[in-house]
């Protein structure tokens, strides 16, 4: 794949157009004539219409991206690190923190401030044990997906049982909330894996980001290779067999909210850009993947459906494409997503009152209001690297982000109420922290932090680097 200007040139006419100015009107035609097709998100073709039209579209869409990878790859060091928003030094660019705070936080322990140890102090211990991990696989599962082939990501759906009024329990039945521990099984599973994967790469990078050691960038980015490069160990670009049904189905759209750990690992690899520990071949290696994968998750009927989920599912859909988008350079593109989300994640999955209704159906309904927020701040977040702002949307009725904050912060607080839907098993209150330290912020709202205070552990918790007060 080359990296030179005209690697990825659009068919320029025989003679009399000036080739700079044909580039430039002919990637906007590309994208007048296409892009809408695919990318506006209110308004996407229905089956039949992605059948007749969404094929050339979607390889335009391709080709575009493609070259998105491959402008991203051939950087130069410089051209990769970014502006932070809140200074004019450089640093690598990390979405999954509010801007500014990385820096901020780096800057106020090296000035001895004892208020941000502890986390950094636990980050680096959790980074220890990741240094003791060996990178992760899909080809370690023992039990081969339906293709045959172990290089393709496989999972059961968790909350499936086999029936025992059926002959070998099979089609398996749903029982919300209720984790079937073969779901979890590795000997079958690839989503223990990935979520290892993920957790490991941006704890070794942050690691590396707030210490300079090496050895924490090394290890990131063999990880990396394992699952993204190596012929022996790479994952294939596609999640067409996660969360199985047994008896009912190899894969559903469901299974791409495992994939959210991908867009965590490849954004923290960008913090890595210093180490210099990913070669040439590497990186070609990540634009070919990357392609791959993109495609998949915008061209497959499995990615399709997972994208007009009205609930969670859809909520992180839109934040992998997001981050991904932003890791490609592409505020463009995000921006589309993000300004689309208002109205087809906030306003229709936030009622009046704050609740979530899809949410609330759930026999976990709490922990799924909480997963859903966690998602909506994601994407808040997003959006402000972006130049979205969602964190002060409010639809017709009033309801938003913080509307939804508002709801559920009474049942975090201490002492806490009782939480009034269905809930079938413990939480965890300090989940819950995080959102309502990006609520604090958004909002300068001290009510929110004033519930953080009340957890002495959250001192600890990795959020007190990614989102600085």
């Amino acid at each position: 794949m080359g990296c030179g200007p005209g690697s990825f040139a659009i068919p320029r006419p025989s003679q009399g157009v000036d080739a700079d100015r044909w580039q430039f009107v002919g990637r906007r035609l590309w994208y007048e004539r296409f892009g809408k097709l695919v990318l506006d998100m209110d308004g996407l073709p229905n089956r039949e219409q992605c059948t007749r039209r969404g094929k050339r579209a979607v390889q335009v869409l391709v080709v575009v991206l493609a070259a998105w990878v491959a402008t991203v790859a051939c950087a130069s060091r410089a051209a990769i690190a970014a502006d932070d928003d809140s200074t004019s030094a450089k640093v690598p660019r990390f979405y999954g923190a509010k801007p500014g705070s990385l820096l901020k936080a780096r800057q106020r322990l090296a000035a001895g401030d004892k208020s941000l140890q502890r986390a950094v102090k636990n980050l680096v211990a959790t980074a220890d044990e990741a240094l003791e991990i060996p990178p992760p696989s899909v080809t370690e599962k023992e039990q081969a997906p339906p293709s045959g082939d172990r290089h393709d990501y496989m999972s059961l759906a968790p909350y499936f049982w086999p029936d025992p009024t059926k002959p070998g329990g099979r089609p398996y039945v749903r029982r919300d909330g209720e984790r079937n521990p073969e779901s979890r099984d590795p000997r079958a599973n690839d989503g223990p894996r990935i979520a290892k994967m993920g957790n490991a790469i941006e704890t070794l990078s942050l690691a590396y980001f707030f210490t300079g050691d090496e050895k924490y960038a090394t290890h990131a980015a063999e990880m990396a290779r394992v699952w993204f490069i190596a012929p022996a160990t790479r994952m294939n670009p596609n999640f067409t067999y996660a969360q199985a049904v047994p008896g009912k189905a190899d894969g559903r759209p469901e299974g791409i909210l495992e994939a959210r750990h991908i867009a965590v690992a490849i954004d923290s690899l960008g913090l890595l850009v210093d180490a210099k520990v990913l070669s040439d071949a590497d990186r070609k290696a990540m634009v070919a993947w990357l392609r791959d994968y993109v495609r998949w998750l915008l061209a497959s009927p499995a990615g399709r459906e997972e994208q007009a989920a009205d609930n969670n599912h859809g909520t992180y859909y839109d934040v992998q494409v997001v981050r991904l988008a932003l890791c490609l350079d592409r505020k463009d593109y995000a921006r589309r997503i993000l300004v689309a989300a208002k109205k087809r994640r906030i306003a229709a999955q936030i009622a009046s009152d704050g609740s979530q209704p899809h949410e609330l159906k759930r026999t976990k309904s709490l922990s799924y209001s909480r997963f859903n927020l966690e998602a909506l701040c994601e994407l808040a977040t997003l959006g402000e690297h972006a130049g979205v702002d969602l964190w002060g949307y409010a639809g017709p009725d009033g309801a938003g982000i913080r509307r939804g904050i508002e709801f559920i912060a009474p049942y975090v607080d201490e002492p806490a109420k009782k939480w009034p839907h269905e809930q079938i098993d413990e939480v965890k209150k300090e989940d819950f922290l995080p959102i309502l330290r990006c609520a604090a912020l958004a909002y300068k709202a001290p009510e929110f932090e004033a519930i953080v205070e009340k957890y002495p552990a959250a001192r600890a918790d990795r959020f007190q680097l990614l989102f600085v007060p």
